[in-house]
């Protein structure tokens, strides 16, 4: 990562060349004696969860655009930000970066006592293994076996190879499940609390999560390597005590806000806050959608138009609607709440998986039916729908019809605001079918299908140009080309 190490370099070299200039005594005279000589292992975590919050949280109408959701009604989407740039995804794979640089100084600042750190540790090496999934997600190949080795100790390697995702995916989901087998055994005994703020330092939730990350990994690689997908989500729902997964609402892996400044939810800070709000309206896809199958979600999902219904937008139209309230905006679950929650996974994939599962083939101790049927109960609650409701819509257009596409319509819409996930269901799944880029895309006709990937950012173009120029060969307007290694649709381009 030569371009973390600039970054880093430069005011290091700046700092030794001015102090060298000063006083002997400068330094004594200008030291703080109430700071910290060195942060501690719990507020680091803090910085690490809460800078992921910010960064895939912030997002709205990028993966949210991919996804199908949300689209411009004012500043109109041409797809001529699709780039490479430090802003945007250049920000979220530098955000991803430097949460490895943290939870890698952590584990070394705590490697000397580690059975004294012991659920601290745990809970960043659960993330660490995240945030390796979220960068693989979003660029396919990625820096990943050589990254973070710039000091002499690890190799001095500035310029870091990029490693295939075929490669990636089978050694992170071999970390996860290391570090669900020591779970399995017990968990340490500090006192991580508030400094977690997911779960509050309950290490039974981190559990879950962590074999909840198994299991969506593993059946988003079931159509290219079967039978480590196989293995690895029998084994999970074959032996529950050992693995539990997330299985309620109250388990979501959730990040929640203050809500006061300068900790807003992001939707709220850059909607409400930020006075944004009407930059962007739910899309024609989506709210057909849910209009057609009278999907009750949408109460929350969307807000009514200013003649009291519910209508989307085409997604990169020439022009926006001549008023700005005949759109649907962002629901105010989703916008209007300062001490919102940035969602990393939800309570309904876990069945929604196993109701998918159960179809493959796969021995999961549930049929597709029941679990098909217990995930869009858990969906439907989340999103304060009366039972009543829920009867009549399984009982409609979304009863169970024994088929795939069933349950990926619904958990596309349950993923809402959990747009990098419903991005990689698009892509995986090709639902929602009616899925489409910009109308008036810069590159016109060239592509017929949303981004498959995120551009890499330009601080690789500029400071490891060789490896990262051979891992953009297949690549083509830097985000079409070589699809992921799990996407095997076709009639795409």
């Amino acid at each position: 990562m030569k371009s973390l190490w600039i970054k880093l370099g430069i005011p290091a070299l700046a700092s030794t060349m001015f102090f060298a200039s000063c006083t002997k005594d400068f330094a004594e005279i200008n030291t703080n004696p109430d700071a910290l000589v060195s942060v501690p292992p719990n507020n680091m975590l803090v910085n690490i969860l809460r800078n992921t919050a910010e960064s895939y949280g912030g997002d709205v109408d990028g993966y949210g655009t991919f996804a199908g959701y949300i689209v411009k009604i004012q500043y109109m989407d041409f797809m001529a930000g699709l780039i490479p740039t430090n802003n945007t995804y250049g920000n979220r794979w530098y955000n991803c970066y430097y949460n490895h640089t943290q939870i890698k100084d952590l584990l070394a600042k705590t490697e000397p006592n580690a059975a004294g750190f012991k659920n601290v540790r745990t809970i960043s090496r659960v993330w660490q293994n995240y945030m390796w999934f979220l960068l693989t997600e979003g660029w396919r190949d990625v820096p990943y076996s050589e990254a973070l080795k710039g000091m002499p100790t690890d190799g001095s390697i500035f310029l870091a190879k990029y490693d295939k995702q075929e490669d990636i995916y089978p050694a992170v989901m071999a970390e996860l499940k290391v570090i669900a087998d020591e779970m399995a055994a017990g968990y340490g005994t500090d006192d991580v609390g508030d400094f977690d703020i997911i779960y509050k330092g309950d290490m039974k939730m981190w559990q879950k999560f962590c074999n909840s990350l198994r299991l969506r990994m593993a059946m988003r690689i079931s159509g290219v390597s079967a039978s480590l997908a196989k293995t690895t989500i029998e084994e999970i729902a074959g032996d529950p005590v050992k693995y539990p997964l997330i299985e309620s609402n109250a388990e979501n892996c959730y990040v929640h806000f203050p809500g006061a400044l300068p900790y807003l939810e992001p939707w709220y800070n850059a909607g409400i806050q930020g006075k944004r709000i009407d930059n962007w309206g739910l899309s024609d896809i989506f709210i057909d959608h849910m209009m057609a199958t009278k999907d009750p979600r949408i109460a929350a999902i969307a807000q009514k138009t200013n003649d009291n219904t519910y209508r989307g937008y085409p997604n990169g139209e020439k022009s926006g609607p001549p008023s700005l309230r005949s759109i649907s905006w962002i629901g105010e679950k989703y916008m209007s709440d300062a001490g919102g929650f940035v969602p990393f996974y939800k309570s309904c994939e876990t069945y929604y998986i196993l109701a998918e599962a159960a179809l493959l083939g796969y021995n999961v101790g549930t049929t597709a039916a029941d679990a098909y049927k217990k995930a869009v109960t858990l969906s439907m609650e989340e999103h304060d729908v009366a039972q009543a409701d829920i009867d009549t819509y399984l009982a409609g257009a979304g009863a169970w019809d024994g088929t795939k596409e069933r349950i990926w319509w619904d958990t596309w819409v349950a993923l809402f605001k959990e747009n990098a996930e419903a991005w990689s269901l698009y892509r995986r799944t090709g639902i929602p079918s009616t899925n489409y880029p910009s109308l008036n895309s810069i590159y016109g006709t060239a592509h017929n299908d949303q981004p498959w990937r995120a551009p890499y950012p330009n601080s690789e173009y500029q400071n490891n140009k060789v490896n990262v120029e051979a891992a953009a060969s297949k690549v083509k307007d830097f985000v079409w080309g070589e699809q992921m290694w799990w996407d095997k649709r076709t009639g795409k381009y």
